[in-house]
C-alpha cells in the first residue's frame, strides 16, 4: 500500500484548495431603477425586464 513519504504541509494544502470558495452572484444595475440585480433576471425592486414591465409593483 502507498504511504506518502512526508506529511502535506500547511501551504501546499491550502493552495490545493484555493479554488474551493464562494462565488460572487453577478449583478449589474437595472436599466429602468439603477437598482442592483442579477444578470437576465427580474428586477425585484421594479418589476422591469429588457425595458417591459413584467411584474407590477404598487408602490405602497
Amino acid at each position: 500500500m502507498a504511504v506518502p513519504a512526508r506529511k502535506t504541509s500547511k501551504t501546499r494544502k491550502r493552495n490545493r484548495r484555493g479554488h474551493i470558495k464562494l462565488a460572487v452572484p453577478g449583478l449589474a444595475p437595472c436599466p429602468n431603477c439603477g437598482e442592483l440585480r442579477k444578470s437576465h433576471m427580474v428586477c425585484p425592486n421594479c418589476g422591469y425586464y429588457d425595458g417591459k414591465e413584467v411584474i407590477s409593483k404598487s408602490n405602497n
